[in-house]
């Protein structure tokens, strides 16, 4: 049977997922340390309003609200135990959304990093990155979600585990990586490193690409770096809504609809398929990038230069891949959170 993503994925050329989950559930009220997770119990309409702005805004796809629902997380709310429960819960509510639609939109189940490091420095084995990933993974196919989505991940190692686990548990899947650290992902990895590793998996995702990292600019860079290869696979983008500032106490994203907009026509025409946003990205932003791709013809690739016009300079010369170098982001104070 052919699974839901696949199918929305042959009669369309391109397909939005939706935003940021942690900025408008702060929106919302989510206090600073908490765990979002725990209201898929205490909050559940809230939940169902994030999914349900996202699919209002144009989203065709939307990530559950399970980010950190794995044991590693959770055990630093002292609910290690809980993974599966918070898991399904999560999907549970977000497929009573989906069939409310009245169109066909995915639930993908969101499953963040353990935030443990694995690899020859770490102390996180495969064997339990694979059980934990299988929990979580576990209770998401339960609750109803289409397809799983592994999300801002920086090691090779990890990404290997979340694929093994997911093939244990029978379900399609979705994959990217955060390069934020010039171009490559926290642990080094770069746009083509990725593009051979999803090619050598024995259960490849459906669709792979990158989210997150520094700002829709360097983003695409790394989407260009994917198309490079020239891979079939369809390639996602989800970048932040600009860069992030600290201002009287919170951190606020400078990306305007206007910037999304024109980051999601570029992200189109680079190549990706799956196009949606990260950090920061409210429903405002994304009726505007709905609004752009329905309505803007498609173009040819863009270049590092017009990529840097419409959306402001690179942060480093370079996405570690070649020597070409790339116009700077002007430097205003700022600062990364």
């Amino acid at each position: 049977m052919t699974d839901a993503l696949t199918e929305l994925l042959s009669t369309r050329d391109w397909l939005m997922a939706d935003g940021a989950t942690g900025t408008n559930l702060f929106n919302m009220g989510l206090a600073s340390g908490d765990a979002p997770e725990f209201w898929n119990i205490d909050h559940p309409e809230r939940i169902r309003t994030l999914y349900r702005n996202a699919v209002e805004a144009g989203s065709d796809i939307f990530l559950t609200n399970s980010f950190g629902a794995n044991a590693s997380r959770l055990k630093l709310h002292d609910a290690a135990s809980r993974a599966f429960e918070l898991s399904r819960l999560a999907a549970a509510l977000g497929r009573d959304v989906a069939d409310a639609a009245g169109r066909k939109v995915v639930v993908a189940g969101s499953v963040g990093p353990t935030g443990e490091i694995m690899g020859t420095v770490g102390t996180l084995s495969h064997e339990t990155a694979v059980e934990m990933f299988e929990e979580t993974a576990a209770g998401l196919k339960e609750g109803g979600a289409d397809v799983l989505w592994v999300e801002t991940i920086s090691a090779p190692e990890e990404f290997a585990a979340a694929a093994e686990a997911f093939a244990n548990v029978g379900m399609p899947w979705c994959g990217t990586m955060s390069f934020d650290t010039a171009g490559r992902t926290m642990m080094g990895v770069t746009s083509d490193d990725f593009v051979r590793q999803v090619d050598a998996l024995p259960n490849p995702p459906l669709a792979f690409g990158a989210n997150c990292g520094v700002g829709a600019s360097d983003l695409m860079r790394t989407v260009l770096g994917f198309a490079a290869t020239g891979t079939e696979r369809p390639i996602i983008a989800k970048g932040n809504a600009g860069i992030p500032r600290y201002e009287d106490g919170h951190i606020h994203y400078n990306g305007t609809p206007e910037l999304m907009a024109e980051y999601a026509v570029l992200a189109r025409n680079a190549g990706a398929r799956i196009i949606g946003g990260c950090c920061g990205t409210m429903p405002e932003h994304l009726r505007a990038m709905r609004e752009a791709l329905e309505t803007r013809p498609t173009g040819p690739r863009p270049t590092l230069e017009q990529i840097a016009a419409a959306l402001g300079g690179f942060s480093s010369d370079s996405d570690g891949t070649g020597d070409t170098p790339a116009p700077k982001r002007e430097r205003r104070g700022r600062r990364r959170s």
